[in-house]
């Protein structure tokens, strides 16, 4: 009994050994070169070396980093990037160039409430605790949805102009009632890009109203995404209405 429960591990001690001797030299040469490879970039990433970071905004401006594209003075050759997205529901969804936003990532300028809603020691509740304002007779006229174009983030129209002029005026007024800003798309493309358009919608909503003169701690954001349509439907009179923010009150 002994014998066969030594005899077992040598045998496939000996297994892994026959496998290994099927790589050749050059195969584990290349292994060895992308090891170090990998290791060198982690290296000067910690050191702060060639971490140079930027928004891409078109394909073009994308570089393959398949080490079979390098060529031999270690540059990459540039990627041939096609839409492989299928058509979704009769139309071909585009991603992430938001072609119809002018200003350059006017989310990524907002500036941080003190508090964040529902964390321990925070004298704001959750988002449980916010209320929709189309329920409240007095607020429904003032807290209006905003509506967005297609894969656009860029608030657009005289009527979502002056709800937020309108909403702007309300918290001036209100400074203890705090909004919950919610990011909403339609269902067209995937999941993750809906989550961060919706974000996108969110932050340049609130925005725009600390540009107005609301306190940016009043304000907080979310994005649901395509996760909460409001109407569950696939037509363009659908989609536009899903593609949308909306509002939750608390007042303190």
């Amino acid at each position: 009994m002994k014998m066969r429960k030594l005899c077992l591990p040598i045998f496939f001690g000996l297994l892994v050994i026959l496998q290994s001797c099927n790589r050749n030299g050059d195969d584990m040469w290349d292994d060895t070169k992308s090891a170090g490879r990998h290791i060198g970039r982690g290296i000067r990433a910690l050191a702060g070396q060639n971490c140079h970071s930027r928004q891409v905004c078109s394909r073009d401006e994308f570089e393959c980093m398949d080490e079979d594209a390098c060529y031999s003075n270690g540059t990459y050759q540039e990627y041939e990037y096609q839409n492989n997205y299928s058509p979704v529901q009769g139309d071909e969804f585009i991603p992430l160039e938001d072609q119809c936003n002018d200003i350059a990532m006017n989310d990524m300028y907002t500036k941080a409430p003190k508090e964040c809603p529902g964390d321990r020691g925070s004298t704001i509740p959750g988002i449980q605790a916010f209320r929709d304002p189309s329920t409240i007779p007095q607020l429904c006229g003032i807290f209006r949805t905003i509506y967005f174009e297609y894969d656009c983030y860029f608030v657009k129209g005289d009527v979502n102009l002056s709800s937020l002029n309108a909403i702007a005026n309300f918290l001036r007024y209100y400074p203890n009632v705090y909004v919950f800003v919610e990011g909403h798309t339609d269902e067209r493309g995937p999941l993750s890009y809906n989550q961060a358009l919706g974000l996108k919608r969110c932050n340049a909503v609130r925005n725009f109203l600390i540009d107005a003169g609301v306190n940016p701690d009043q304000l907080f954001t979310i994005s649901y995404g395509k996760e909460r349509p409001v109407v569950i439907e696939s037509h363009e009179e659908a989609w536009g209405r899903n593609r949308r923010v909306e509002f939750k009150i608390y007042e303190r």
